[in-house]
């Protein structure tokens, strides 16, 4: 019997750094820093120069970051969002939270991500609001102010593109960079490579334990480089706050926990380590699917240096797929299988099936395999041939591609 594998390994690289967060837990013992401090400020600062950001401000989540950037970016109750639909559905609800409402865009059929195109071609069909000059929401009906691309999986968006659109429709640019503490995009604008979390009016990254950047908990950070932001969402996180007990906004308690954020500043150092690691697992990857018919490989557009947080391959019949592998003791995921405009939790914004055909097939077709920077050959080699050996032979899948 083969010995299970799993999707995702988080045991291994906490093991080996063991001693490092060991360290950490101790010092805060001893010194009864729990709460704000220098282990806090320590690691903003640091992540601040590893994404090339101004200003980087821990938060206890991923969904804290991106409600408290919406906010403080200057999103306001009533306006309507762009984002995209395949994605967890923190993004929409940081979104709701916020008091604003989204609008799917389509993404692209190759990248997974916000598609320029759809969002130029959805923006131009919007009614033009006789007051702000803005557009309206084709659903919502209120003044579109913002953009959200997300960089799913570990890669960029196209920045450059959804840039230029925002700036011509007058629309904040943010970021989920939940999924890709890392990842590069080489901005033609500009002629240089730019960080995720560095490009929109603020960013926001998690550190749920499963991310390449992971706490032992929850944990999240936002990103600006405008020091009215970050000082908006500085008080956001701690009640409103300006000074102790001097309160200038109805704030949240969203604090990081100090032991997380050394936690985290430990793991930083390790990251592109574990980086160049899932990388070279991701090519492995490549390599041994090349062959195996009906099998779509990410895809890598040039000028974009994603960091895998997850590896995603499309493939015909992917539920008899999983299967197969969950019967050769093989982990997987579906990342998402059902997207947010079908979910019921948002039935009211009135989406149907078809609405989003490309981002619907996608829903169907793909199919997260382990990736972990200590992922070894021998057991990605196991997960090639248990899908080779599929009981379906697989074919070329929906969209026609051979």
């Amino acid at each position: 019997m083969n010995i299970p594998l799993p999707f995702l390994d988080l045991i291994t690289p906490n093991v080996e750094i063991e001693s490092e967060l060991m360290e950490v837990l101790r010092t805060a013992l001893h010194s009864a820093a729990f709460v704000g401090g220098r282990a806090l400020t320590n690691f903003e600062e640091h992540f601040a120069v590893f994404t090339e950001a101004a200003h980087c401000i821990g938060v206890a989540s991923g969904t804290d970051a991106l409600r408290f950037a919406l906010i403080a970016g200057g999103v306001k109750p009533g306006d309507t969002v762009l984002t995209v639909a395949n994605t967890f559905i923190a993004t929409a609800e940081a979104i709701t939270q916020a008091g604003a409402i989204p609008e799917f865009i389509e993404v692209d059929e190759q990248t997974c991500n916000m598609s320029p195109a759809e969002l130029r071609a959805h923006l131009e069909l919007c009614a033009i609001d006789t007051q702000s000059g803005l557009r309206l929401g084709r659903r919502t009906g209120t003044p579109i102010t913002a953009v959200l691309p997300v960089h799913l999986f570990g890669q960029m968006a196209d920045m450059d593109a959804i840039a230029e659109i925002a700036e011509e429709f007058r629309l904040l640019l943010f970021e989920d960079a939940c999924q890709a503490h890392g990842a590069e995009y080489f901005s033609q604008r500009e002629g240089r490579w730019r960080k995720a979390g560095s490009i929109g009016r603020a960013a926001a990254f998690s550190f749920y334990p499963g991310k390449n950047l992971g706490a032992c908990g929850e944990a999240g950070a936002a990103t600006t480089s405008d020091s009215s932001v970050a000082k908006q969402i500085q008080m956001l996180r701690d009640h409103g706050q300006s000074s102790k007990y001097h309160h200038e906004v109805v704030g949240y308690n969203g604090r990081l926990d100090t032991i997380q954020a050394g936690f985290l500043d430990v793991k930083l150092n390790h990251l592109p380590c574990w980086t160049d690691l899932r990388r070279a697992a991701a090519k492995r990857y490549n390599e041994m699917f090349k062959s195996v018919p009906g099998v779509i490989t990410p895809f890598e557009p040039t000028g974009s240096k994603p960091v895998y947080h997850l590896y995603v391959i499309r493939v015909p019949n992917r539920d008899q797929i999983q299967a197969q592998l969950t019967k050769a003791g093989i982990g997987t995921g579906i990342h998402y299988p059902v997207p947010i405009h079908l979910q019921k939790a948002y039935a009211d914004l009135g989406y149907r099936k078809g609405d989003l055909p490309v981002t619907e097939m996608l829903a169907s077709e793909i199919l997260s395999l382990p990736m972990f920077p200590h992922l070894t050959v021998k057991d990605q080699q196991r997960v090639a041939i248990a899908i080779e050996s599929a009981p379906k032979h697989l074919s070329a899948i929906s969209s026609g591609r051979e």
